[in-house]
């Protein structure tokens, strides 16, 4: 069953690195033709582990000769996290939330000596990055996804600024969370068990994550800066919203992260929101339901197949110290979600405090190499994905990779050259 699940895995992998030929064949059929939506479904790349997933439960119902084998097997896993990313991507998604984020980082953008355009973009992808340490990961996403589509990626910006704005914002965003101890996806599998509270997240990782932050951001808005001054100011809905209405959001937001680990819980403070949504529905756009459906289908499927690869992790992690741990966690988070990573560690017993910290800052360095390296990820891509620079072939994996490379090295620097 292990072995099943490590080459289901391989081909969950390959597939996401070929969803842009997939997209590619689809427009050599007649539109609305059968063999046109198949290809056009399996380029989306939300619901490839997902697909994996499933020839999983079906190999294992053949393997064992029992559909219940197969049926014990999903219900002994934990799908909180897709749950929750489901949840707090849809809840983080509704206007009055992105207006509040939006105006926040248009106030810091307004204390730059920049054009507008310019300074939004090193607001966005360095302070608003690190929100993610307070109001999650996938929330920090999805905020900055919905912003960065309309005023940046929807008005005709070139492929390689599209491309190094796409990896910038990964990187950034799985480094900016660990400012505390329970926003990033990676350290919440570790804080708890190796009793990583918030002030030692702040002078472990904290300020080496908004420094790098920081710097990659000046680096990419520096080389891009002529391209970044022309791009039109686009302003989302100018409609007024009560404070209270807000407020309320603001309030539903915080009850979810606050039950990230509870979906009872959370899943019945959504339909509380969902309630508050059709009320209020002149000072709403459409949920974003369908993106959460498919990221959270994502994540479950990476959940499903990942859980049967702990038998050569495991040892691999266990086998490697200080910095080749490092480095190592770096380049696998690549080809798995790095708070899996960081789980199988945690299970490792009589580990080093050292080896802790090269596993975990590993994890969040390479965790915006690819579209499967961090959990909130999917979220962004299911949101960008769809913008009119991406419109036609969808987003290229190489792509993807290789705008994350420059800041990914520059958090190799801090994380790993400055500790």
């Amino acid at each position: 069953m292990e072995i099943l699940a490590t080459v289901l895995f391989a081909c969950a992998v390959v597939h996401t690195f070929c969803v842009k030929k997939f997209a590619h064949w689809a427009h050599k059929y007649p539109e609305g033709s059968i063999k046109e939506n198949v290809l056009h479904f399996l380029a989306e790349t939300e619901v490839v582990f997902g697909l994996w997933a499933a020839a999983l439960f079906a190999g294992i119902a053949a393997l064992k000769g029992s559909l219940h084998d197969a049926v014990e097997y999903i219900e002994s896993l934990n799908y909180t996290e897709p749950k929750f990313v489901l949840v707090v991507m849809v809840v983080a998604a509704t206007r009055p939330v992105v207006k509040l984020a939006e105006g926040f980082i248009s106030f810091l953008a307004r204390l730059m000596p920049f054009t507008e355009s310019l300074a939004f973009y090193v607001a966005a992808l360095s302070a608003g990055a690190l929100l993610g340490s307070f109001i999650t990961e996938p929330a920090a996403m999805t905020l900055l996804a919905l912003v960065l589509k309309r005023r940046y990626f929807d008005q005709g910006i070139s492929n390689k600024l599209a491309y190094a704005t796409l990896g910038l914002l990964f990187v950034n965003v799985s480094i900016g969370g660990t400012l505390t101890h329970f926003a990033a996806p990676p350290v919440l599998m570790v804080a708890s068990k190796w009793e990583w509270d918030t002030m030692f997240m702040l002078t472990h990782f904290g300020w080496k994550a908004a420094l790098s932050c920081i710097v990659s951001t000046a680096m990419v808005a520096f080389y891009f800066r002529k391209e970044l001054k022309l791009v039109k100011v686009a302003r989302g809905n100018s409609d007024a919203i009560p404070v209270w209405l807000t407020f309320l959001h603001i309030a539903f937001l915080a009850a979810v992260v606050g039950f990230a680990h509870h979906p009872d819980v959370f899943f019945g403070v959504f339909m509380l929101f969902l309630g508050l949504v059709t009320a209020t529905k002149e000072y709403q756009d459409a949920l974003k339901l369908k993106e959460g459906l498919l990221v959270g289908f994502f994540l479950a499927g990476l959940v499903t197949l990942g859980s049967l690869q702990a038998y050569w992790l495991k040892p691999l992690i266990e086998s490697l110290g200080g910095s080749s741990l490092f480095f190592g966690t770096t380049a696998l988070t690549a080809i798995t979600d790095n708070a899996a990573l960081t789980y199988l560690g945690s299970l490792v017993e009589g580990i080093s405090d050292d080896l802790k910290y090269a596993l975990v800052a590993g994890a969040v360095t390479g965790g915006g190499l690819t579209v499967i390296a961090n959990a909130p990820n999917p979220a962004g891509v299911g949101i960008l994905q769809g913008s009119k620079v991406f419109e036609d072939e969808g987003i290229s994996p190489l792509g993807l990779f290789l705008g994350a490379l420059p800041p990914t090295m520059v958090a190799i620097v801090f994380f790993w050259f400055l500790h």
